[in-house]
């Protein structure tokens, strides 16, 4: 893959923008926000369900820690209140289970919300081990396991899934029935004690569901995003904009992100989905961003910018992406008559929204997470045919071992995408 190869080599140079100059929340302030009303949502929400589950792992991985018996160890990095990020000594997953597997993560890369997460300013609870995007190496499988082998390279969705419930069954791998809700990597507590992908070894409980393997020619780094991030950007524009341009060949979609120069939230996602929609055919695509670096480099990318003030001005929009993550109202009436607003949410329990303008317009809201592991084949042709080309966007890519200091500067807002590798 040229494309990829050039790609590759730009993002090893480029390292985004300024700091935006956040202090980390210290122990009392962030265990403080755990109690306060949108803790006690995220709480709620943890617990809706599969409750045995949840509080067995919780015991699990809290008398794995304290184990001393002298087993396998490896190293996971820990992310603490105070913006404290290390190496913590940890213990190596067991030996899999009949249909799990053990993987050695090979590229890692960070998610917009890591950013606030590992400052200690969200909902969910620190201590953890950090990182939730992975393509990683097969160490170890189960005997009932069919689909990788030890030493292949595969993609590991960020959230687990069975594959054979309900849900999973209908492509809503996100919401499995067969586990605790917001299962996931990266999320300590909340996601259910499941590891980081800043460690040296992961399992993955349903190897055949989840693991995806990874043809030859892409690379690792190029594909890490897949677990996450890149499908997140799939799923705002992918079932909307084709439709869309079959109208109107000149469909805009906008793209309104942050209005906080200062915000915690790093900018990939606005901007990969700038990349999904152009891959899929937009001739237009604007994003509105309060950053002058996520403009800038918006623009290096082919896309039109504004910002976010500049929006009362413009013509509403048929498809607009909604990645403020405290601005639904502003999206919703940016959006045209009969268009869709997309909105990838916030940590916030509500939200103010223009009822009336929406009923009026006849506005389609969807607000949401992502299916990851039900997009990843969708995404991953678009990397294979040299579609859309995730290195385009300035990335640092560094050594794993570099991991404490190259992720305390990504979190303290100094690169858009940062990715280790092993």
């Amino acid at each position: 893959m040229p494309g990829a190869q050039r790609s590759a080599e730009h993002s090893q140079i480029t390292t985004g923008g300024p700091h935006h100059g956040h202090r980390p929340h210290g122990w009392v302030r962030h265990y403080a926000k755990l109690i306060g009303p949108d803790g006690s949502v995220a709480a709620k929400l943890a617990f809706e369900r599969n409750n045995e589950q949840r509080l067995h792992r919780l015991v699990s991985a809290a008398r794995a820690r304290r184990s001393r018996t002298g087993g396998p160890r490896m190293r996971a990095l820990l992310a603490s209140p105070g913006g404290r990020l290390r190496w913590q000594d940890a213990p190596a997953p067991p030996a899999p289970e009949p249909d799990a597997a053990v993987v050695h993560p090979i590229a890692a890369s960070t998610c917009d919300l890591d950013c606030a997460l590992a400052l200690g300013a969200t909902q969910l609870l620190l201590p953890l081990h950090l990182g939730h995007e992975c393509v990683a190496e097969v160490i170890a499988v189960g005997e009932r396991v069919t689909t990788v082998k030890p030493g292949q390279r595969v993609i590991v969705p960020f959230q687990i899934n069975c594959g054979e419930c309900p849900a999973c069954i209908a492509g809503h791998t996100g919401n499995c029935t067969s586990i605790p809700p917001i299962s996931m990597y990266g999320f300590g507590l909340a996601g259910g004690h499941w590891g980081g992908a800043f460690s040296e070894q992961l399992t993955v409980p349903y190897a055949d569901a989840m693991l995806v393997a990874l043809p030859e020619g892409i690379d690792p780094a190029a594909a890490s995003g897949l677990a996450d991030n890149l499908c997140d950007a799939y799923r705002h524009i992918a079932p909307h904009l084709p439709g869309m341009l079959e109208r109107d060949p000149e469909a805009e979609v906008l793209i309104v992100s942050v209005s906080d120069p200062r915000s915690m939230f790093s900018g990939s996602v606005p901007l990969y989905t700038g990349l999904v929609a152009q891959a899929l055919g937009a001739r237009q695509v604007v994003v509105a961003d309060a950053r002058p670096h996520i403009r800038a480099e918006a623009e290096r990318l082919g896309m039109q910018t504004l910002e976010p003030r500049e929006l009362r001005q413009h013509p509403p929009a048929p498809l607009v992406v909604d990645m403020s993550f405290d601005a639904l109202g502003r999206a919703l009436s940016c959006t045209a008559p009969d268009g869709i607003c997309s909105s990838a949410g916030s940590l916030h329990r509500s939200a103010r929204i223009p009822t009336l303008l929406m009923y009026g317009h006849n506005v389609t809201l969807h607000l949401g997470r992502t299916h990851a592991r039900a997009l990843i084949p969708r995404v991953l042709e678009l990397l294979a045919n040299d579609q859309l080309r995730p290195l385009e966007l300035s990335t640092r890519i560094a050594s794993i071992d570099e991991a404490p200091a190259v992720l305390a500067e990504h979190v303290r807002g100094g690169t858009i995408k940062t990715i280790l590798t092993a």
